[in-house]
């Protein structure tokens, strides 16, 4: 029998709904984004989470890392309710990664910035910023260079750097090989299958890359429209029938 690691994340008939007026402030048939999701995130676990353009993948993320509100339904970070917790303190435990963005500043900057934040000490955030750039191995002479000094494979790098500084429970990763070419797609994933080996720590991550998403999940969760269509551990997977759903929606003008 498979022995599970204990639930980390747990989501119970969670809905998000988007109200929406017209310029004369109208009401409009109320919008559904996500619908009834049920789900456990257990520790330790790498999620993909796949689904066609408008399954509501990204607003998932932004659920768990409270930069939005569910309509109904709850969220649980081990088991405390996910509004009994402050955004400060949740935001410690659940990191949310997107497009890499340095917002003026340098790597060492914008690297150091969400520490300082935190008040830790001067000696605490030199340790880890050097941790995990050793890591990820990332070049001292990175730390000086602006957002359009980096290709777009090293700005996702420094981008993980970003989230893993924090050291959370959970990495939310939205679209972390976008952009990239393949050979890049597959380093970055590598370097997130050596973090995992090591530390353990749990992922989840938005891709539309299936067989990105092949080399890197323990689980997947199966948007669409909306609809949990899908969770399944990796060994559940027929990824070729997975591959050929894709193909019917891309031929529907969807994407994953």
């Amino acid at each position: 029998m498979e022995t599970k690691q204990p639930i980390l994340l747990r989501l119970e008939k969670v809905s998000l709904v988007e109200k929406l007026t017209t310029q004369a402030k109208h009401k409009l048939p109320d919008y559904p984004i996500l619908q009834d999701i049920s789900v456990n995130i257990y520790e330790g676990d790498r999620v993909a989470i796949v689904g066609p353009t408008g399954a509501g993948k990204s607003y998932l993320l932004r659920l768990l890392n409270r930069l939005c509100e569910p309509t109904s339904g709850k969220i649980y970070l081990e088991n405390r309710e996910y509004q009994q917790i402050p955004v400060i303190e949740l935001r410690q435990s659940v990191i949310l990664v997107a497009q890499p963005k340095l917002l003026g500043m340098n790597v060492k900057d914008a690297l150091v910035y969400p520490l300082m934040l935190r008040n830790l000490p001067k000696p605490e955030i030199e340790q880890r910023l050097n941790y995990w750039m050793e890591q990820l191995h990332i070049p001292d002479d990175w730390l000086g260079r602006t957002e359009i000094q980096l290709s777009t494979g090293q700005r996702q790098l420094v981008n993980l750097v970003r989230g893993l500084v924090i050291q959370p429970k959970i990495l939310l990763l939205d679209e972390p090989t976008s952009n990239l070419d393949l050979g890049t797609a597959e380093q970055v994933i590598e370097i997130l299958n050596r973090l995992y080996a090591k530390h353990q720590i749990t992922v989840c991550m938005v891709n539309h890359q299936l067989n990105i998403a092949q080399m890197f999940c323990t689980r997947l969760i199966h948007l669409q429209q909306g609809h949990l269509i899908a969770n399944q551990t990796a060994s559940e997977i027929n990824w070729n029938n997975l591959q050929e759903m894709q193909q019917v929606e891309t031929d529907n003008d969807f994407e994953f």
